[in-house]
């Protein structure tokens, strides 16, 4: 066991003195469209990379001329960054961005049919990378094909960087500390459960809804591959044991409104956490909704979102709702100032009362403005930041980043609260 250890960590250093050579810092790959074009405006208003280690990478050198230029009209050191030609459909550009940097950042989706080819070039290079898929199949997928080949080289391949899943696996994060602190640091002393309550006003990108409809068609013949693969995507070893709340219609306890189900990826993410980390105890259970007003609005939008999903079934149906919006369009800056999301946390777990814990974490725009600024904190959190978690392999943004990321996520002006 010992020789296997040292091994590993061998290996690991390999990659790291690998890595520390390379010529760039952070790429962002898929620059031009969209959030791309968010997160490099980010990371120029940050200032923290230098120009000379950060790359911009896309199909068009004259669309991506233009990004440079934005990026140098908020900081003039960003007018000579490099532009890189690439694209998902020549895999050999893609290998040649994962060796030429420490960190890959791509904003390309739907990930599911242009996501893995960059991602599985990270993971054989030993470069770290982080995304923005809010696509559970692209996840489970790419964690059964490349989790190995990860562990091997050191990578940390982290998806879902931006509201899927940074402010649910980070607000649990934080909220366990609290809990332990109270506890007098006694992790896993007793069994926990935490619910969390999404609220939010904002609207969405032309890439998102792609994403979305195409989940939506998806996924029968996902749910068969998933059944099939049931006992591979089970954890082989954790520290804990983790597990879904259940999925029903209720009144939270503490909060103005009804927690109606939301089935996104989040709970995953935040499950496989809970896995990996002694400190949130033996038995823990999570639970994740929507929080609404009136309840007829929470069943008003199940409708909806069952209507949807019922026409993108349908090809001719579905292939008219795609042209209502392109990928690269995305709402106004205007619209995003007035948009806004938070989480609301709530506990129970023995030697706490009831409703005697709970946090939140809030910020503004929350699919574009505060997206952009997750994801870009993760690349350069990946790049720069000591003393990370050691864990490698396809990982969630806590296993890769842990207390670093929490950091950096509340110096941006993402707020993390106890309320009470």
């Amino acid at each position: 066991m010992a020789a296997a250890k040292a091994k590993k960590s061998s290996s690991k250093r390999i990659a790291s003195k690998t890595v520390a050579k390379r010529k760039y810092d952070v790429v962002l790959f898929g620059a031009t469209g969209f959030t791309g074009g968010l997160v490099a405006d980010y990371l120029a208003r940050s200032g923290e990379l230098p120009a000379g280690r950060f790359a911009l990478a896309g199909r068009s050198t004259a669309k991506l001329e233009a990004v440079r230029k934005s990026m140098a009209a908020i900081s003039p050191k960003y007018a000579s960054v490099d532009l890189l030609t690439a694209d998902v459909e020549r895999p050999e550009s893609l290998k040649a961005i994962a060796k030429a940097t420490k960190v890959a950042i791509t904003t390309v989706g739907p990930y599911i049919f242009y996501g893995e080819p960059l991602l599985k070039a990270c993971a054989e290079q030993g470069t770290h990378y982080v995304d923005l898929t809010g696509e559970p199949e692209f996840v489970d997928k790419m964690l059964l094909a490349y989790d190995n080949v990860a562990r091997k080289s050191g990578a940390r391949i982290v998806n879902c960087c931006g509201f899927d899943s940074i402010p649910h696996d980070a607000g649990v994060w934080f909220t366990m500390a609290e809990l332990n602190r109270r506890l007098g640091n006694k992790a896993g002393a007793a069994p926990t459960q935490i619910r969390g309550y999404v609220s939010s006003k904002g609207t969405f990108s032309g890439g998102t809804f792609h994403s979305a409809l195409n989940a939506f068609a998806r996924a029968k013949e996902y749910y068969a591959w998933r059944k099939e693969h049931q006992s591979e995507l089970q954890p082989q070893s954790s520290l804990n044991r983790a597990r879904g709340l259940p999925a029903r219609i209720h009144r939270p306890h503490g909060l103005d409104g009804w927690g109606i189900p939301l089935p996104t990826i989040d709970p995953q993410i935040v499950l496989r956490t809970a896995r990996a980390f002694a400190t949130y105890g033996p038995d823990f259970r999570y639970g994740h909704y929507a929080l609404v007003k009136k309840l007829p609005t929470g069943i008003a939008g199940i409708a909806g979102i069952g209507a949807l999903f019922g026409a993108a079934q349908i090809d001719p149906i579905r292939e008219q709702l795609l042209k209502l919006r392109q990928p690269g369009q995305g709402p106004d800056a205007a619209t995003r100032a007035k948009s806004r999301f938070q989480v609301d946390f709530t506990v129970q777990a023995e030697g706490l009362s009831l409703n005697k814990l709970h946090t939140r974490v809030s910020g503004g725009d929350p699919g574009y403005e505060e997206t952009a600024k997750m994801l870009a904190e993760s690349a350069l959190c990946l790049a720069y930041d000591r003393d990370l978690p050691t864990q490698v392999g396809i990982i969630t943004p806590m296993q890769a980043m842990g207390d670093r990321l929490l950091a950096r996520l509340q110096k941006a002006g993402l707020r993390f609260e106890v309320l009470s």
